[in-house]
């Protein structure tokens, strides 16, 4: 048996352990620490940094704006998850099967996850909630609605279910080729047996796809939230000027507290709360994934 060549693994793993050092776990671990300081600027100097322990944090839930963004964002962890999981999984159960042309409407249905987030957000503003000539007007109009034709969808009120639809329209493609990919793993033969069992259709997906896919299905919850509490680029687009409590995302609210880059006064530049922020979002992510192995215990499934 030939032993290990440790200046070979060295060669090869030293630039990407250097790599992950510098680029994640350094700024990882100085953004734990700045969170329990009171820092101005992110340029500033570690001597100015003041220590206020967990006062950022509870200087954080006393905030109204930043209880806005957790709402915010956990209404679109919650709402926007269950259409997105429920369209997600209706398409990769359909394109699994017989249909013809099921390559083509992969393609269809994955093709705004191409299109980058800007250049999707500013479509839907411009071209399809736009009251004078959007699809929705125009459909609307066309069908006797008159009413609701006239409705600004971005503005009070509406912005963030306006949002959340965009938004899902173009997430719905991602976490549908995730559950092809694990329905494709599932041996045929049981839905050839089950079929010779006389198992319907609701039989066979309850029985034999969701008890497979256990895996698959805790992947994609976490895959979702992660790109939850990066929620970022559609509240500046929906609110290009201001921060707005109908789109503002705590990631919108650690952008203007450590930059200040709206043109209004909302808030005073505060880095270390931006960086309290970072802090929330990451323990977020690391609960649903435990919640998520605890709830879903087993990837595989006795049939």
């Amino acid at each position: 048996m030939l032993k290990p060549n440790k200046s070979v693994i060295i060669i090869f793993l030293g630039p990407a352990l250097l790599c992950y050092v510098l680029v994640f776990l350094y700024p990882s671990v100085r953004t734990v620490v700045m969170s329990f300081f009171a820092v101005e600027s992110v340029s500033d100097a570690v001597s100015k940094w003041a220590f206020t322990g967990f006062g950022n944090y509870k200087k954080l839930f006393t905030t109204q704006f930043f209880l806005q963004s957790m709402s915010n964002i956990g209404r679109i962890w919650l709402v926007g998850g269950i259409i997105v999981m429920f369209f997600a999984l209706v398409f990769a159960v359909a394109l699994t099967g017989n249909l013809k042309g099921t390559k083509f409407f992969r393609s269809v249905i994955y093709l705004p996850n191409v299109v980058s987030a800007v250049a999707m957000g500013t479509m839907w503003i411009n071209y399809v909630y736009n009251t004078d000539y959007g699809l929705l007007h125009n459909v609307l109009s066309t069908l006797g609605f008159d009413s609701l034709s006239k409705i600004l969808w971005t503005g009070p009120g509406t912005r963030f279910w306006s949002m959340l639809a965009a938004y899902c329209f173009g997430m719905v493609g991602y976490h549908m080729l995730v559950f092809i990919s694990g329905i494709e793993q599932i041996p045929r033969d049981y839905y050839e047996a089950a079929l010779l069992e006389g198992a319907n259709v609701l039989q066979r997906f309850f029985k034999i796809t969701i008890p497979n896919m256990r895996g698959v299905i805790r992947s994609n919850i976490v895959m979702w939230t992660v790109f939850t509490v990066v929620f970022f680029v559609w509240g500046q687009l929906f609110s290009p000027v201001n921060l707005s409590s109908d789109t503002v995302a705590p990631m919108n609210y650690m952008y203007e507290l450590v930059f200040g880059a709206s043109s209004s006064a909302i808030t005073v530049r505060d880095t270390g709360s931006g960086a309290a922020i970072g802090v929330i979002l990451m323990m977020m992510v690391v609960a649903v994934f435990f919640a998520t192995m605890f709830v879903v215990r087993n990837d595989d499934a006795e049939v």
